[in-house]
Parts: C-alpha cells; structure tokens; sequence
C-alpha cells in the first residue's frame, strides 16, 4: 500500500511532460490522501493536466467519499471491485505524478520506520492510475483519483513488511508505457503494468517526521543516519550503472560502504 508520497516539479523534469500541456504547480514533501493531487488524463481525445482528489469518489456515490480506503486499487481486482470498474470500462486511466514514496518497514526489534523510495532512472514519474467524477445531490462535481498495486518486487518485499497490506508496491510506469496506459487499448494498457525493476530503485530510511502530515518540508527527504547501526536489519542504497549501491545487511555491521 503507498500512503504517503512526495512531489518535486523541478523545471529539468517538467519538460518531458510538457507534451500534456501546462502542469498545476504542486510542491510537496508529503502528500497525503484527501489531498488535491496533479494527474493527466485524456479529455475529449486530448491529453490535459487536472488536480483531482486522491482517494476515488465513485461515480455512484453521489460525491460522498465511502467509508472504505480507495487510495489504492489492487491489480488483482480493480477490473471488477464496484469502486473501479466503471473508471477502467470507461477508460478513464490517468497518470498520477510523483517524484518518490514513502514506505514503513519494521526489523527484527520491532523498530518501525519509515523509507524514502525514488527511481533511478526517471526524477518524475507516474503511477498507473483510474479516475472518477461524482456530483453531489446540490451539483458539486468532485473528481478524484486512485493508482493501482501489485505484488511487491524483491527491493519493495524486504522494506514494506509491515500494515495491512504488506510486500506490495504502486504500479509505476515506465516513461515509455505512459501514453499506453494513458490512451491505448484497454489490453495495451493492462500490460503496461509490470513491477518497476528493483534494481532502478533507491531507497532509504528518513525521519519519522514523516508519519505526520502536519510536517512538510524538503528535510523530510533527508537520509537518516543510525546511531546505533547494529540495531537496524538493514539498510539501502540503490543505484543504476556503476555507482550502484546495494542493500546491505545491518546486522553487526559496522557501517554501509559504497560499492564502485
């Protein structure tokens, strides 16, 4: 389950979505669900930038959010649960924008602590997502988004072990199965979603500052240095090419070591 992510709309990221047209401006270190977030969606057969609520209203219920958790859509169901079903017949697919999440991990000590998860390989990115509009009974439109997950890959299995839905991670896609998912045939879309490879993934443990969304500020992002380094399963740090980190187990080890 993703959470809680961050979005860093640096003008070097923004140009290879310029082709959507114009992005709303969203700065945040820690998105939180209920919040207005940026998606692309196609709009009368073109593509267009929108903020939208994350956390799916379905179309059905008459603009008031359920009382269940629709900030996530399981690949596994999301083709037939009631919430998404109409979203994905309909083709209403979106482009959730995100530049890392956050991710909760527990050792063996019980420690619980939360881990800065970003891509090598891409400083914006999009999770696969659906959306919805809904409009309550005094004619308020409220639309509103959900990103799919999937089963865990091995970097995402070792960190996520802890919550109610643990050993998953969001549907990412690739920078060149974005317009697939975006616009392409529900069966091109359907094989867009693959896991992110572990290996084009970093991660690493940041502050618990994190867990309250009260707190919103770069800092947030800052890698966490452990005092008492034995004490922690483990720890990682991972990166594309040759300056590829890996994970490291923490257990009596002294400290990490960069691997060239």
């Amino acid at each position: 389950m993703c959470g809680r992510y961050i979005i860093r709309q640096q003008a070097k990221a923004l140009r290879e979505w310029e082709k959507y047209g114009p992005p709303p401006f969203l700065e945040s270190y820690n998105v939180a669900p209920t919040q207005e977030v940026p998606i692309v969606r196609m709009r009368e057969a073109k593509p267009e930038f929108a903020s939208v609520r994350w956390g799916l209203v379905p179309f059905f219920a008459r603009g008031e959010p359920p009382n269940y958790s629709t900030i996530n859509a399981r690949i596994e169901t999301f083709e037939t649960a009631a919430s998404y079903r109409g979203p994905w017949r309909r083709g209403q697919r979106c482009l959730q924008l995100a530049s890392g999440f956050y991710e909760w991990h527990v050792n063996q000590h019980g420690r619980k602590a939360p881990y800065l998860i970003t891509l090598a390989d891409q400083d914006l990115f999009a999770f696969a997502g659906l959306w919805d509009r809904s409009t309550k009974h005094d004619g308020t439109v409220i639309d509103s988004c959900v990103h799919i997950t999937m089963p865990a890959n091995a970097l995402m299995a070792d960190i996520h072990n802890t919550g109610n839905n643990p050993h998953r991670m969001p549907a990412i896609l690739r920078a060149e199965d974005r317009d697939a998912w975006l616009n392409g045939t529900a069966e091109q879309a359907r094989a867009a979603l693959t896991q992110y490879p572990a290996e084009l993934m970093v991660a690493y443990e940041v502050s618990t500052r994190v867990n309250s969304v009260k707190n919103n500020d770069p800092g947030l992002m800052e890698r966490r240095w452990i005092a008492n380094w034995p004490s922690a399963s483990r720890h990682y740090f991972r990166r594309a090419g040759n300056e590829m980190m890996v994970g490291i187990s923490m257990l009596g080890a002294a400290e990490p070591k960069a691997l060239n």
